[in-house]
């Protein structure tokens, strides 16, 4: 597609000419890889896109249109970068002027912002904040002002380096702007916890103490007219096993008859809980439900007055078994302070890390595993021991009976040989290693339900549904296949992951397709014509 020719214009009218255009834009406009949708944000960007929109929207197929959009999305992240520039200047001169004796000047600098942009205070401060926090954060806003990145991932990066020096935020910022991009504000958020553990663990646990003692219970109003209720600030142990009790019951209660989906079942348990009710008051009255509580022969609810309570848990559902932990044997061990992470919850502390591996290690319900991992953090083996098999005990504890560290074992650990438990135990267990770049289908199931060996290992491998950004955990997906079964896809690594039900109805939408080019590694192509590949997220390393 070709712009008209005309007579040549200056340089400084050379925008708004683009602007008057009434046809598409040059050198494939829009399209993918084209001039427009390679262009850096500024004003010939602005020019050419305002130009595309008086030219009539209809005029773009839909790859020019999802470019469009790409192209508003960079100017508003260039457009944002101006005017944080402009705030952090303006503070600067205020801060300025303070030091000439100006007293309190720069006190009310928001209240100036507020009233030129007509902002609430709140949020002028917010925006202050954010501007001189990009201040000592130069990638990051070189990569908003060049429309990489937009404004909810610079905060994202801003707020997670609070409390960290310049040069450890430095270093945070160095190494997860790169990737920055390409990464939904929730994987970008995991990556900058994982690299601020990793780069000053003492101040990520000085801030998480502080956050702590400021722990409470939040109410507010919802804009349908409802409401809501939140504890904020809450140690990560407490809160993991509260929502797997909550979990529990709420599907305790589907399994008895109570109809609702899983969230809602959650949410009424959440709010029986805190109100001192039963979760069995859930049913209307007269109704037990199915094998409900109530019911002859029926054991009740986990957690309800009279159910079968798992000894020593004070008639609380087990949370043993539950929680997919993963953390580096040497943070277990108490010898490294590298990151560990909770499947669904996102990157921990070595000492969180601890805290529901504690609780889990004595229950005989547990059942340990062990995934290794590439210099990438990709999953390359997995391997789990027998239910009751527990994991060595950090420095100092006995572990459970039985495991490596244990009195009966000899007391690795408090001999000071701690590598030698984690090794003992290593080797007790039977290594999977995980089909990466080509599949030899030696896992592959004959039927269409793969057995739940292969269930677990694809979970390990994609730990979300495979849709590009969603964050939903493996745990609450459907295992589907990428080639459908009853087109000869096979189930095996190669043709199965994990998709959440929304990703899973959209794939199967017309214009929708998606390809597993190696397992675990898929492309998705859209009715708009564009690819999108995306990759299994790495563990922490």
């Amino acid at each position: 597609m070709r712009a008209r020719t005309g007579t040549a214009k200056p340089p400084h009218l050379a925008a708004r000419a683009v602007t008057e255009l009434p046809g598409p834009v040059p050198e494939g406009g829009f399209a993918a890889g084209g001039a427009a949708d390679r262009l850096a944000p500024g004003p010939l960007l602005a020019g050419l896109a305002a130009g595309a929109r008086a030219a009539g929207m209809s005029r773009l197929n839909d790859d020019e249109l999802v470019g469009l959009m790409r192209a508003g999305r960079r100017l508003a992240s260039w457009a944002a970068a101006l005017e944080l520039a402009a705030v952090s200047d303006l503070m600067r001169r205020r801060l300025a002027a303070e030091e000439a004796g100006d007293a309190h000047v720069a006190e009310h600098a928001d209240a100036e912002i507020a009233a030129a942009l007509t902002l609430t205070g709140q949020s002028a401060g917010r925006l202050l904040d954010l501007a001189m926090a990009l201040e000592r954060l130069p990638l990051t806003a070189a990569a908003l002002a060049a429309g990489q990145i937009d404004v909810p991932r610079a905060a994202v990066i801003a707020d997670e380096v609070t409390g960290l020096d310049d040069r450890h935020a430095a270093a945070v910022e160095e190494r997860i702007i790169g990737r920055a991009p390409g990464q939904t504000t929730g994987q970008l958020r995991a990556a900058a916890r994982r690299a601020v553990l990793a780069a000053d663990p003492g101040a990520a646990r000085a801030r998480r103490e502080q956050a702590q003692r400021e722990a409470r219970v939040e109410r507010w109003d919802e804009n349908a007219g409802t409401a809501a209720l939140a504890g904020r600030d809450l140690p990560p142990a407490g809160v993991l096993a509260a929502d797997r009790h909550i979990s529990v019951l709420a599907r305790g209660l589907r399994a008895a008859g109570l109809a609702g989906t899983a969230d809602q079942l959650r949410a009424q348990v959440f709010l029986a809980l805190l109100s001192g009710q039963p979760p069995a008051s859930l049913f209307p009255p007269g109704d037990t439900g199915t094998g409900s509580p109530g019911s002859p022969g029926s054991p009740g609810l986990p957690g309800d007055p009279g159910s079968v309570a798992t000894p020593g848990s004070s008639g609380a559902p087990p949370v043993a078994g539950t929680v997919n932990l993963t953390v580096p044997l040497s943070t277990w061990l108490g010898l490294s302070g590298s990151p560990g992470e909770v499947a669904g919850f996102g990157p921990m502390d070595p000492e969180d890390c601890r805290d529901p591996g504690h609780a889990m290690a004595g229950k005989p319900a547990t059942r340990w595993c062990l995934t290794v991992v590439g210099d990438d953090g990709q999953a390359v083996a997995h391997g789990c021991g027998r239910p009751g098999q527990g994991l060595p005990g950090p420095p100092g504890s006995p572990g459970p009976p039985g495991s490596p560290g244990s009195p009966a074992s000899g007391d690795i650990l408090a001999r000071g040989r701690p590598w030698a438990a984690a090794a003992a135990w290593a080797a007790t267990l039977r290594m999977e290693w995980l089909e990466t770049t080509g599949c030899t289908h030696r896992r592959e199931s004959a039927g269409y339900r793969p057995p739940e060996s292969l269930r677990h290992l694809i979970r390990v491998r994609n730990r979300t549904c495979a849709f590009p950004g969603c964050r939903r955990p493996a745990s609450r997906c459907d295992l589907d296949h990428t080639t459908p079964y009853a087109q000869g896809g096979r189930s095996c690594e190669c043709n199965l992951a994990p998709l959440c039900r929304e990703h899973h109805q959209a794939k199967q939408a017309p214009g929708w397709l998606l390809v597993q080019d190696q397992p675990g590694r898929m492309t998705w192509r859209l009715p708009g014509g564009r690819g999108y590949a995306t990759y299994t997220e790495p563990y922490p390393v």
